[in-house]
């Protein structure tokens, strides 16, 4: 679907779900720096998204947010879209308003860890806790003058969840071997080394050591039966235009 027929809020989650980093902002708690209690404090953080696209982060107790989010659970992440572009205003990014709260979901986890494979080295130490954001609103800005923003019920995505969350390990072994060439449809060029890193009714996400990629849909599936045929789809049609 060209992002042209897509609501802002549609474009929004899009870019959510593509990044693989944010800004993570946070108030700084009492008992911190002398002086700046309260003040906004900001850094980067490794992002994955749930199956509904709450943004899930993985954050050690020693980190300045999470001394921050126990006291003020709000927070805002920064998303850029901007990279590669001669005036970077002119490209769009999205500020994530909402709360933060620990989750000790293995599946949760263990899809945070696919998308950033260097993360078990200390995912399960007694320190670091998986956290989910429970999105309020968005802030979307697509360029100059073109700038939303979006309620949590327009943002994220609801339809489908919970069938495949419990198909997308199978989905990942099944579809697993076409990885690369599944990262050709999203990046136009060949290459090996890409692994599917999960699955959501939108789309699919692949890793190749520093890169991410992501294959939209051209309309969202709640099946993995859905899930399978629309791959199939999108593959034979690239072998269809490569024949012409």
């Amino acid at each position: 679907m060209a992002t042209e027929t897509l609501k802002p809020g549609e474009v929004a989650r899009r870019l959510l779900r593509a990044a693989d980093r944010a800004a993570l902002a946070t108030s700084l708690a009492a008992g911190g720096p002398a002086g700046v209690e309260a003040w906004p404090y900001a850094s980067l953080v490794l992002l994955a998204c749930d199956h509904d696209a709450a943004p899930l982060l993985l954050i050690s107790d020693l980190a300045e947010h999470a001394k921050n989010i126990a006291a003020d659970a709000r927070a805002a992440l920064l998303i850029d879209g901007t990279a590669g572009r001669v005036d970077p205003l002119t490209g769009p990014r999205v500020t994530v308003l909402g709360t933060v709260e620990k989750t000790d979901d293995p599946r949760v986890k263990a899809r945070f860890v696919a998308r950033h494979p260097s993360a078990a080295l200390y995912a399960d130490f007694a320190d670091f806790h998986l956290y989910r954001v429970a999105v309020t609103r968005a802030h979307f800005v697509a360029g100059f003058g073109r700038i939303h923003w979006t309620d949590a019920a327009d943002f994220t995505f609801e339809a489908g969840t919970g069938a495949l969350a419990e198909a997308e390990d199978g989905l990942i072994r099944q579809l697993g071997p076409q990885a690369d060439r599944l990262a050709q449809l999203a990046t136009g060029r060949r290459a090996e080394g890409w692994r599917l890193t999960g699955v959501d009714p939108e789309g699919l996400d692949l890793r190749r050591e520093g890169a991410v990629a992501r294959v939209e849909f051209p309309a969202p599936v709640a099946t993995a039966e859905a899930f399978a045929t629309t791959v199939d789809t999108l593959l034979e049609a690239a072998t269809a235009r490569k024949k012409r």
